[in-house]
């Protein structure tokens, strides 16, 4: 990709040309012009010679693909910088490994107040086994660590920093043993990110945001919350993001609200909603995620935090006020109850009233027939991660172990929520998987069971118009005149349109089909690798290779 520039102005306008547009307004463009933050003209290598004296810069694509940029619909932005630069065990082996990393960062960081780390998966280790307490312990030298499950639902730690909540040894979900959850959890996490510093924050604020724009993530749903970050932590975030020199954040609070005073205080945190990780239960890895019927490797059902009254009263509140709500929710119980109490918000305020505020439902893994047709009737977008099938799913998967393989198949069921008219927008729920927008299409349409799965196609809208859409915008994520120009410039190979029904495959890869095609997602594909990312017209990232 070569570029040739004339001064920079203040509204810099750029043309792209010589590569391949993907935008609905023009499936064969060749161009593209940018002016002023938004996308100009969309169209074919011909007619952009007429553009090519009037801009201030002209960027020769020499065959690269365009598309717009990609939005991650739930990030947890600072524990994803965290990971990214500290002690991350997801990639580890076995225990013996996860324990070996723990003792090589515990002598790397001698300063640190508290250690944190992120990512032991028991279920991937041939151990099969969580690390014990002595075991941490030893490893630390008698240092407090705070080290969370791949699902950040439950974490084990050592002596020292139960010691510094003594409190915690009387609290729900602690367990001398085992991994802390529920009110334990929350109790020692708190301890262990007020020993953060705002430098060491920030800096892992700008570690997540830099390899998100390294990625073609143009924007990021920072999902945060009083159980899970903290005030100052969205509202340096987003002060950071507002200095404009990385992905654009939409930031997220999760707590209950009952009033237009709790509304009021949603929006001076700077959020959009009181929405994202307002956790109606857990998760299924830490057998925390609330089911009709037990786990098939446990003898209870999981845990439910907030019940469908306090869901309504939610709903409500932030329905008149004009704000989003929306919910964490994984297990059927928890949907069923985000369910009854969005349909009792909708008898109080009206359903048509409800429909326009595009609540939203994050993860919303086990969900059944009459579950779909509920979010369909009440306008609720799903913001789910494809990656958590990836990773879980599949006859031999953590799924599977936890479920059952016949209730495990049933997860994650996209095919059928679009079929239902369910908007989604795809996040990666970061740090749980990483952040991988081109692998999270891939597992979208490659989904472990068949019946799941969605045309690439549909899957990259849902990652990058969908996530735009889940905000209340409609204006944006799709490369035609008018929109943002938010957009992403990729090396790859041959494009073609995948789709599970190989008669809508063999019709869209048809010219008259007018159906733009994307990289192959096939996997063991090498996938598309970022050459820029551009936010409002502005460079964010450029490959250097």
């Amino acid at each position: 990709m070569t570029e040739s520039t004339a001064p920079a102005g203040e509204h810099r306008t750029t043309l792209l040309r010589g590569g391949e547009v993907h935008s609905p307004a023009d499936p064969f463009a060749t161009a593209m012009v940018v002016e002023r933050g938004h996308v100009a003209w969309v169209g074919s290598e011909g007619a952009a010679d007429a553009f090519a004296a009037g801009v201030d810069e002209v960027v020769d694509l020499d065959g690269a693909l365009v598309t717009p940029a990609f939005t991650d619909a739930h990030v947890h932005t600072t524990a994803t910088g965290l990971a990214l630069t500290g002690l991350e065990l997801s990639g580890a082996g076995s225990l013996a490994e996860a324990l070996r990393r723990v003792r090589e960062h515990s002598a790397a960081h001698p300063a640190d107040r508290v250690l944190l780390g992120h990512g032991w998966d028991a279920a991937r280790w041939p151990e099969r086994r969580h690390p014990t307490r002595a075991e941490l312990d030893e490893a630390t030298g008698g240092r407090p660590l705070y080290l969370t499950r791949i699902d950040v639902h439950s974490a084990v730690v050592t002596t020292a920093l139960l010691d510094l909540v003594p409190q915690v040894r009387g609290m729900t979900g602690y367990h001398p043993e085992g991994p802390l959850t529920d009110a334990a959890h929350h109790a020692v996490r708190a301890a262990a990110h007020a020993a953060v510093t705002p430098a060491q924050r920030a800096a892992a604020q700008r570690a997540a945001l830099e390899r998100a724009a390294s990625l073609g993530i143009g924007t990021v749903h920072e999902c945060a919350g009083p159980e899970i970050s903290g005030e100052d932590d969205l509202t340096g975030l987003l002060a950071l993001a507002a200095a404009g020199e990385g992905p654009r954040v939409v930031g997220y609070w999760a707590e209950a609200i009952t009033d237009a005073k709790g509304a009021d205080r949603i929006r001076e945190l700077g959020a959009v909603g009181a929405a994202g990780d307002l956790f109606v239960d857990g998760s299924l890895g830490s057998h925390t995620a609330c089911l009709h019927q037990p786990y098939a490797d446990a003898d209870h059902t999981g845990v439910s935090h907030i019940d469908a009254r306090t869901i309504a009263a939610h709903v409500t509140a932030c329905t008149r006020a004009g704000l989003q709500a929306g919910f964490h929710a994984i297990g059927d119980a928890a949907v069923s109850a985000v369910v009854e109490g969005m349909r009792a918000a909708a008898e109080a305020v009206g359903l048509d009233r409800v429909r326009a505020a595009r609540h939203r439902v994050e993860h919303a893994e086990m969900l059944t027939g009459a579950h779909i047709a509920a979010f369909a009737e009440l306008g609720l977008t799903a913001s789910v991660q494809p990656a958590f099938d990836a990773y879980w799913g599949g006859e031999d998967g953590m799924y599977a172990e936890r479920l059952g393989v016949a209730r495990a198949r049933t997860l994650n069921p996209y095919a059928a929520l679009l079929r239902a008219g369910v908007p989604l927008a795809l996040g990666s729920d970061a740090p749980v998987t990483p952040l991988d927008p081109w692998g999270t299409v891939r597992a979208a349409a490659f989904h472990r069971t068949p019946e799941h799965r969605i045309s690439v196609r549909a899957a990259f809208t849902a990652h990058t118009r969908g996530g735009w859409r889940a905000t209340g915008r409609d204006d944006a994520g799709t490369l035609v005149p008018g929109a943002p120009a938010d957009y992403a410039v990729w090396r790859t190979g041959e494009l073609i349109v995948q789709a599970p029904d190989d008669r809508v495959a063999r019709w869209s890869t048809d010219p008259r089909s007018g159906t733009p095609g994307l990289p192959d997602l096939t996997p063991g594909a090498e996938l598309p690798v970022c050459l820029r990312t551009v936010v409002a017209g502005r460079t964010i990232w450029t490959n250097r290779m």
